[in-house]
């Protein structure tokens, strides 16, 4: 049982399903918090009606005799912000920002945060990859996570696919048999 009920990872809820490819001044931009002030930041960007996507996975952990569920941000200390000039600095009124870094590329940061919430709604086991390195290319041929890109990387013995953000240089990987992708 979670302590708090799930609040939402991504405001508007259509933000990455077509909302960030619209032609507008909007921009994304990595925000790096203050020490674990994610989830504060996300709710106070949600009142002031800023658009941002935070990744959140669910964790089970054991509090002395109950099992107790929570929601922890997927790359810690970054909440992604998907706004104007204007709206970066309304963010930073908040108090809970360090820094508030441009990203170039708005099409490649969309795409890769798609994918990354794709992996999250399906519920595949995620492990945080820092420091990526150069692999092969691939897609995900059938099954749930079909159309999926990302890399091939080899972690203590298992194939795992592995999908990047790009400008923070940190991904998630998923465990993943050979025969379920195909090359690019």
């Amino acid at each position: 049982m979670p302590i708090l009920a799930a609040e939402p990872d991504c405001y508007p809820a259509n933000l990455l399903d077509g909302l960030a490819e619209e032609t507008s001044d909007r921009r994304w931009w990595a925000v790096y918090t203050k020490s674990r002030q994610e989830k504060s930041l996300a709710r106070q960007l949600f009142g002031m009606s800023v658009p941002y996507y935070l990744p959140l996975v669910s964790k089970t952990s054991r509090v002395g005799p109950r099992n107790v569920k929570s929601h922890l941000p997927v790359f810690a200390g970054y909440v992604f912000l998907y706004g104007t000039e204007d709206e970066r600095v309304q963010a930073l009124t908040t108090n809970r920002i360090s820094c508030v870094l441009p990203v170039p590329g708005t099409e490649q940061m969309t795409t890769d945060l798609r994918h990354v919430r794709s992996l999250i709604l399906a519920g595949a086991p995620l492990t945080v990859e820092a420091r990526l390195q150069p692999g092969q290319r691939v897609r995900i041929k059938s099954g749930s996570l079909m159309g999926i890109e990302g890399t091939i990387v080899c972690r203590r013995g298992e194939t795992r696919l592995l999908i990047a953000v790009h400008y923070l240089q940190q991904g998630v990987s998923v465990q993943i048999d050979d025969y379920m992708v195909e090359p690019i």
